[in-house]
């Protein structure tokens, strides 16, 4: 019998630990905040789920807000282009489920088949947020399926990229993983095959000699043509280009590695190199793998799609139905609830639009719309429900327009490396020395010649060099993954350590997406205090809930006679006293001029004055700009109005460097201006509004409190929490680029120590089957063990 975890079980919801009510709801000695909480509980407990509650406190997501709309899930179009497999019996469908964040939600979720039997299986994929569902469709249907999820609290969020998703499956991934398991089985068997020949073989065993080269041969086949194809199309891609990359003296050593190979064993002069050309291959994959599997659980490649709803509520002749998005044309009357977004541009026809469009514009304050107004995709309702006559297709929306827009996705120019830029004259001083080698010979010895040429071109073959770059920056990935910093690809590290120019956007960015405190601007009693949080607790508006934590009074009284405007205000009795709260239009008073995000109180008929949202500031900002502001030049753009122009000038006290109400144009025109007097640039941001600047800057950070959310052009996404290490991962980056520089001189010592007896031409396969591991080990030990040494240094580990 496992014993219950205990919680503040007066004062907080048992399920979801939000503070309760003052009328909680009550089941088996529990409290809960909200009659979704107690289902979810009850749902758990009457399956034997209860163990759900044991692996972690309060580990359920608050039920007050619950969206039952999955009516679009019966229409087998849509169906039909969500699930991953279907037939006579069985359905698999993989869903984003947000709520995913601890041990419990994995393992109730991979036990849903004891609340129905028909969900045969579920695998969570914690990294991804994702669950792959089994199920059997003769009995349950999608919708059915999902509605159990939402029931549970983990509803899922389905949005139009997951209809018109291209099918990226893992053909690749899976590629390099073959490619690996066949080098490594070749390398260690024409190791095993080798170490006769090293270690000397008696006039009895002569005879298997032969044997063992051809054999060796037959191993070197698959390696070379098959593993090590990539290296060649590399090469050979970038040199009809005019460019010299790594890949050009790999494939060069790998070549005369296995042409000499067949030579030695043909003619039976040697055992060739087959077993250093099979661990070269094998380790350059292995360092491959590593960087790719770092970051494969992130997508970087979403766009507005990943925004939008699967479907829309049409409205014809008074019948509501849901319809594929795809099917929305000019004409046709949706019907828009409270917090769905608006796909496409549309007409206000009923209703009140209390739109938020911080996603399109990174206005933070709500957008008021009348009817008869034109109301653009992107927009999410924040009130109740309306409805719109479309006037636009999806396709031909604003939105749509401004994430087409090919300023907004041209290609970056790509990040210069320091193994690309050094390979360039790696790749011609090898030439050099291996030609001048074999020149040498010719006029002195000529038997010596093809051998000191091919000797060089295989021993100065920049293994180490090319493994110092992944090992490194894998290494490094893994840090920053630690702690939640993503990166698209392991060059973004070294433009990290190059930038110069930080560009902040404001809200979303440096703002937290949660209020931190109130100030009140009038007169106000602690009773008349309590009189407000009564009434606002019974409100769901985030302003409300807010304000509520803010004045932190346990509950009293209960509310009377309470009403609620959606986006204007609300009002009731409480203890005797007629409160009032909202906007100065709600509250009848003229002539007001109201701050965003503020609430006015009026009690009894008299006005007392406005609570004004606090901006709160990403905790450890100011730091965090002190730091970066001693080295680095600091500029803000932020779609907002200039109402906290004064509260930043303390953290940007160049204020020619601060600019507010830019547009999504703006912003990309500002970072090209700054690129063109020879500035290096990051630009922090969100939303759909910055992905122009993220694209146009040298390198894009995305902040995101959800990193599965919405991230658009950007080369990296970090998590909201970790925003006051920004200046710990930049000196991470420039000391992953020092480790590269000294693996580099590392393995130049290895090349020259090899080069003494290449240039000679007496160099044994034993050397080179020494000498190549060697080098690779001790780079992989350099890197991997200064890259975790930094780490621990800049408090990262």
């Amino acid at each position: 019998m496992v014993q219950e975890k205990l919680i503040s079980g007066e004062t907080a919801c048992y399920h979801c630990g939000d503070n309760l009510p003052s009328k909680a709801y009550h089941l088996d000695n529990k409290n809960f905040c909200c009659l979704g909480c107690k289902g979810v509980y009850q749902l758990l407990s009457s399956h034997q789920l209860s163990d759900y509650y044991v692996y972690n406190d309060v580990p359920g997501q608050t039920q007050k807000k619950q969206n039952t709309h999955f009516e679009f899930l019966d229409e087998p179009r849509i169906a039909a282009d969500l699930v991953d497999y279907t037939d006579e019996h069985v359905t698999v469908i993989t869903l984003y489920i947000p709520a995913i964040h601890c041990s419990s939600c994995i393992w109730l979720l991979e036990n849903l088949y004891k609340i129905n039997p028909d969900l045969i299986q579920s695998r969570v994929d914690f990294l991804k947020k994702q669950t792959m569902i089994t199920f059997r469709n003769d009995d349950l249907s999608l919708r059915q399926v999902v509605e159990t999820l939402s029931a549970i609290g983990y509803e899922p969020l389905i949005s139009l990229q997951d209809v018109v998703k291209e099918q990226k499956s893992n053909t690749e991934a899976r590629m390099l993983l073959t490619k690996i398991a066949v080098a490594g089985f070749c390398f260690g068997n024409s190791m095993l095959l080798s170490f006769p020949e090293y270690f000397g073989i008696s006039g009895l065993e002569q005879q298997f000699k032969d044997f063992f080269g051809w054999l060796n041969l037959a191993f070197a086949l698959p390696v070379v043509f098959y593993s090590g194809r990539g290296y060649f199309e590399s090469a050979w891609i970038n040199l009809k280009n005019g460019v010299l990359n790594l890949d050009f003296p790999l494939a060069l050593g790998i070549a005369v590695m296995f042409l000499r190979s067949i030579g030695e064993i043909v003619t039976q002069r040697g055992a060739g190199f087959v077993d250093t050309l099979c661990g070269l291959i094998f380790f350059l994959l292995v360092g491959r793998w590593m960087q790719q599997h770092t970051y494969h659980h992130l997508s970087f490649e979403r766009d507005y799609r990943s925004y939008f709803p699967v479907a829309v509520t049409l409205i014809n002749e008074g019948t509501e139905r849901p319809v594929p998005l795809s099917e929305l044309k000019q004409g046709d009357r949706m019907l828009i609830r409270s917090n769905e977004i608006i796909p496409a541009d549309a007409i206000l026809l009923k209703g009140y639009a209390d739109l938020d469009f911080s996603f399109v514009t990174g206005e933070s304050a709500p957008v008021q719309k009348v009817l008869g107004e034109v109301v653009y995709a992107g927009g999410r309702q924040l009130g109740g429900a309306i409805e719109l006559e479309v006037v636009k297709p999806v396709s031909q929306s604003y939105l749509t327009r401004l994430w087409n827009n090919e300023t907004f996705v041209a290609d970056k120019d790509r990040i210069k490396t320091f193994s690309g830029t050094a390979s360039k004259y790696f790749s011609i001083v090898l030439l050099l020395v291996a030609s001048g080698a074999g020149i040498f010979w010719l006029f002195t010895d000529p038997s010596r010649a093809l051998a000191s040429f091919t000797a060089v071109l295989i021993i100065a073959c920049p293994c180490a060099l090319a493994l110092s770059s992944p090992f490194t920056l894998a290494a490094v990935l893994s840090v920053f993954d630690k702690n939640k910093f993503y990166l698209k690809n392991t060059s973004v590290i070294e433009e990290l350590a190059r930038i110069d120019t930080f560009v902040f956007d404001k809200t979303g960015t440096i703002t937290n997406p949660e209020t931190a405190g109130f100030r009140f601007e009038g007169i106000i009693t602690e009773a008349q205090k309590q009189l407000v949080a009564d009434l606002a607790r019974n409100s769901g508006h985030p302003l409300s809930r807010e304000l509520v934590k803010w004045i932190d009074k346990p509950a009293q009284y209960g509310a009377m006679e309470y009403k609620e405007m959606v986006g204007r205000g609300i009002s009731g009795v409480v203890n005797g006293h007629q409160l009032r709260l909202g906007n100065a239009a709600f509250l009848g008073i003229e002539q007001y001029n109201q701050e965003s995000s503020s609430v006015l109180v009026m009690v009894d008929g008299h006005f007392l004055g406005s609570f004004i949202a606090a901006k709160q500031w990403r905790p450890g900002f100011k730091g965090l700009i002190q730091k970066m502001g001693s080295r680095a030049d600091l500029h803000l753009l932020s779609g907002d109005q200039d109402q906290d122009r004064q509260s930043l000038i303390p953290f940007f006290p160049r204020i020619q460097q601060m600019h507010f109400k830019q547009s999504p144009q703006n912003k990309l025109d500002y970072i090209a201006n700054l690129q063109q007097f020879g500035h290096k640039v990051l630009m922090f941001g969100d939303g759909l509004n910055d992905a122009g600047a993220l694209r146009q800057s040298d390198l894009g950070i995305a902040v995101t409190d959800n990193i599965n959310n919405f991230t658009p052009g950007c080369d990296a996404i970090l998590d909201g929490e970790n925003f006051a290490k920004i200046p710990q991962f930049i000196q991470q980056a420039k000391d992953a680029v020092k480790v590269i520089h000294f693996s580099f001189v590392i393995s130049l010592i290895y090349n020259f120590v090899g080069l003494f007896f290449a240039v000679q031409g007496i160099l044994s396969p034993l050397i080179a089957a020494i000498l190549m591991p060697v080098s690779t080990v001790t780079i992989i030990l350099f890197t991997s063990i200064s890259a975790r040494a930094y780490a621990r240094k800049n408090k990262l580990l």
